[in-house]
Formats: C-alpha cells, structure tokens, sequence
C-alpha cells in the first residue's frame, strides 16, 4: 500500500511539474533552458577518446535528447542554440573547445543537429500522451539519435575531405564506431522516459 501511495505521489508530483513548465513565463523558461545549455556543455567533459576517430565518446547526445523530452520543442530548441551560441561565444564546453573553429571544424555539424534533434524530440513527445510511452519515446529517441548524426557525418567528410574513404568511411568513423555507445544512451533515455515524462495531457 505505501509503496502504491508514493508512486501515486510521484505521479502527480512528475505532472504538476509539466503544468509548472507551460506556465511559466519567458525569462524563467530561459532559465530553464540555459540550465540544459550548461549541462549539455559539462557533459562534454565527459569524454573518451578512441584511436579510430577524431569524433570522442560523450554523455552530451544523452543530454540532447533529454532537453527535448523535458523541455519541448520550443524551448528544447533554444537550449541547444544557447549551447551553440555560447560555444561560438568563446566558452569551451565543446569537444573541440569555443569558438569559430569548434563551432564550423570537423564536429560542427553534431552541433546543428543538437539543435535539430531537441526540437523534434520535444515536438513528438509533446505531440500526443501515448507517445510518452517506452514504446515510442525509445523509437523518437532513436530518431533525435539520427537526426544527431547526419549533420555531423555530413561536415565531417566535407570538412576532412576525407578522400581515401569518401562518405562511407565518414559514416563508420563518425557514427558507427558509436553504434554500442549509442545503444546503450537510447536504454537509458527511454527509462528516463518512462520515470520523467507524465502520461496526463497538460
């Protein structure tokens, strides 16, 4: 019985914190979006470096996908584009450090598609209650996942030029040396998912 009484509380706690976010006003939301920003960037920092590509290991898509899910689409969006924006600044939360070159070198296109990858998982999981399901968020998980990669395969072999390999060897050495790696960040987001995300419209 108590067991059913706190996850009933937990329930409605994880609700009121949806109706909270659609409620709040535009310099909170900012807040709000600036603290994934900084999340996003800290997680950068955790890092492995492998000798088959330049691209690391990181917790940052984890955290991309979970600015959408939290967030929405809108708001999802800007965190992402303030990480971005405060990369271009100077702030060296990327792999590859601040600035021009981090933000428009080899991994700028995995930065464009953090912006794009928030805004899609925030507008799909928002987009109707069943889709904050295990059984969806895992398969928009996936996509967001995708939409990461795409871009970032694509500036990879424009930039690197890559003329032994060619697009092909970019895809291996840009996102499938990461297949395990990503695998095991969608489990983990969709449990995230299922523990966070409130199955009531709001």
């Amino acid at each position: 019985m108590n067991i059913n009484v706190t996850m009933e509380r937990y329930a409605n706690a994880r609700h009121r914190f949806y109706e909270w976010r659609t409620e709040l006003d535009y310099a909170r939301m900012t807040m709000l979006a600036l603290a994934f920003s900084c999340l996003t960037g800290m997680s950068a920092f955790v890092r492995i470096y492998t000798p088959i590509s330049a691209v690391p290991f990181t917790l940052q898509t984890f955290i991309v996908l979970m600015s959408g899910m939290v967030l929405g689409h809108k708001w999802g969006g800007i965190s992402q584009t303030l990480y971005v924006g405060l990369a271009l600044a100077g702030i060296p939360w990327t792999t590859q450090g601040g600035g021009l070159d981090a933000v428009f070198g080899y991994t700028g296109g995995y930065l464009l598609g953090f912006i794009i990858a928030a805004f899609v998982v925030g507008y799909l999981t928002d987009m109707d209650i069943k889709y904050r399901t295990t059984k969806y968020q895992v398969p928009i998980m996936t996509l967001g996942m995708l939409l990461i990669y795409i871009p970032g395969v694509v500036v990879l072999a424009t930039v690197t030029s890559m003329p032994l390999m060619g697009m092909s060897g970019a895809i291996m050495l840009g996102a499938g040396v990461f297949i395990i790696w990503d695998i095991v960040k969608l489990a983990m987001a969709g449990a995230a998912g299922k523990f966070l995300l409130t199955k009531k419209a709001f």
